[in-house]
């Protein structure tokens, strides 16, 4: 009985740690990119790349955790992780800062639906037709939302459903390769970030990107260097809770706490950066949105929890 419950608190803890950071890393790379104008998503994601491999090497080398040494067999273990981790910085980092985070978090909705699909069809878990339910609600009314917004951007709508369904896959097939043997969670943390590193800085300096960020006015500005660096730190705790969180619940589960934080991220947003131009039709949409996503968040942790207590009777 003690067992279970260390175990249960761990699973809440991990879902805590991830709904925190989540919602921390979204308001920070808001006011790096939109209310100081940064000029590189892609600059920023470099930065939170290489605050991973530094942070886990480090920690390797000081022997507080371990993982295997870099090998043919590792990379064919975690791929395609590192291709899809990319992804979903880059996009993520790109829909931030080109929409406001209003229309940012409720169109990140259709990443439950890609984790739904991505379970059925990777996983052979089958959601229940009430959550099916629920899911088309929270996307009817991101569409609402959509149809009505006065800051419509094309190619931050292309980010933000790229970074979804790389969000989707990620949930999926993390929990596939944490089962990978000797890998472990930062095994997979630093070779997602390490194998991504040499790709990304071609990126930045084939887009001129590296320039721009190194011609910025503002790093003798204290304030937003200390967020820049907090940004690139937040990059690697983000990571490590998102696969905390994947472990000790389920990619459903992971996708759920970001719903949730999401919530906070919605209405807050509102004020933040300045960026989101209020009407009618969409603030309706984004409600019919944030409603669903609660009622599917109910009725997914009733679920889970009813399928825990019938598989501890089996046991029993």
């Amino acid at each position: 009985m003690e067992g279970e419950s260390v175990s249960v608190l761990r699973r809440i803890l991990a879902a805590l740690f991830y709904g925190l950071s989540s919602m921390l890393i979204v308001i920070i790379n808001k006011l790096v990119l939109t209310s100081y104008g940064f000029p590189s998503f892609q600059v920023l994601g470099l930065g939170q790349i290489i605050a991973s491999v530094l942070v886990l090497y480090t920690a390797k080398l000081t022997r507080i955790i371990t993982y295997p040494d870099m090998s043919m067999d590792t990379v064919k273990k975690v791929w395609p992780l590192p291709l899809i981790y990319i992804c979903n910085l880059i996009f993520g980092l790109g829909g931030t800062q080109r929409l406001s985070l209003p229309m940012f978090t409720v169109l990140r909705r259709f990443s439950i639906l890609f984790t739904m699909i991505g379970e059925y069809y990777i996983l052979k878990v089958k959601a229940s037709i009430f959550v099916q339910v629920t899911v088309y609600l929270m996307i009817l009314g991101a569409v609402v939302a959509a149809g009505s917004d006065l800051a419509f951007d094309m190619t931050g709508y292309f980010f933000i459903l790229m970074n979804d369904f790389a969000t989707a896959a990620n949930g999926v097939y993390t929990k596939q390769k944490l089962g990978a043997k000797n890998l472990g969670k930062y095994g997979l943390l630093f070779y997602n970030s390490l194998i991504m590193f040499l790709p990304s800085l071609a990126l930045t300096l084939y887009t001129g990107d590296l320039l721009k960020a190194v011609l910025f006015p503002h790093w003798t500005d204290p304030v937003f260097l200390a967020q820049f660096l907090l940004s690139c730190v937040m990059g690697f705790i983000l990571n490590y809770s998102i696969i905390l969180c994947t472990a000790y619940n389920s990619a459903l589960t992971t996708t759920i706490v970001g719903v949730l934080k999401n919530l906070i991220v919605t209405y807050l947003g509102m004020f933040l950066g300045g960026d989101y131009i209020f009407s009618t039709t969409n603030f309706i949409g984004i409600n019919i949105s944030v409603v669903s996503s609660i009622v599917y968040t109910v009725v997914t942790f009733k679920q889970s929890a009813a399928k825990n207590i019938k598989t501890a009777k089996d046991k029993s």
